[in-house]
């Protein structure tokens, strides 16, 4: 399913309701409103109605918005109504702390792969995991591998961006502390800790 343009930080907080709606169901709440997921994603409670509206009408007037239900389509909306296998290049500290992550599960993710250059780690298994030779890296395609994390140095995060694009990854998380250039079509997600540790002091009296 297409949209028309939806604004990025639109797309940015459906996740951040999607997993307010997780936590509303564990609660065993079958209905909310927008106020709730609003005081729960930290925004006003227009801005939720805002963000829905993109997609169309998804609650009712008075009676709030249906949990399973919204669950589902905001599912849809973000493609996660699939699992996403993925693989993980790099298993150094940060690496090896993605793949004991049990946070990825409830969103159909699923690290299936994970790649190093380092002959004491190729071969051994980390989580469940057995890490592969990053020179193995080639078509991700026959099994089915569509997304892709990226941990390793800095100076290696551009070729491993190009070796993954050429086998056929269009989606890269980048934990790498540098801009990655990909080709159109072919999206990156740079989550970078210390710049986003950087801005606190700003903020603080």
């Amino acid at each position: 399913m297409r949209y028309r343009k939806i604004p990025n930080e639109t797309i940015r907080r459906l996740p951040i309701y999607l997993r307010a709606l997780h936590i509303l169901s564990q609660k065993g709440k079958v209905s909310t409103f927008s106020r709730d997921l609003a005081d729960m994603a930290g925004v006003n409670s227009w801005q939720v109605r805002k963000d829905f509206s993109y997609f169309g009408a998804f609650g009712k007037p008075g009676s709030g918005y249906e949990i399973e239900g919204l669950k589902k389509q905001i599912a849809k909306i973000l493609r996660l109504n699939t699992c996403h296998r993925v693989a993980l290049v790099g298993v150094g500290n940060l690496g090896s702390a993605v793949l004991a992550y049990a946070g990825f599960a409830p969103y159909g993710f699923d690290i299936v792969a994970a790649y190093d250059c380092d002959p004491k780690k190729v071969g051994t298994k980390i989580h469940g995991i057995t890490v592969r030779d990053v020179a193995g890296l080639k078509n991700f395609k026959k099994n089915k591998i569509d997304l892709a994390i990226i941990a390793v140095p800095e100076s290696a995060a551009q070729q491993i961006a190009d070796r993954l694009v050429r086998a056929g990854i269009r989606g890269i998380l980048n934990f790498s502390p540098v801009h990655i250039q990909v080709p159109k079509g072919v999206k990156v997600i740079t989550i970078d800790i210390a710049m986003d540790l950087a801005r606190l002091p700003y903020y603080m009296s």
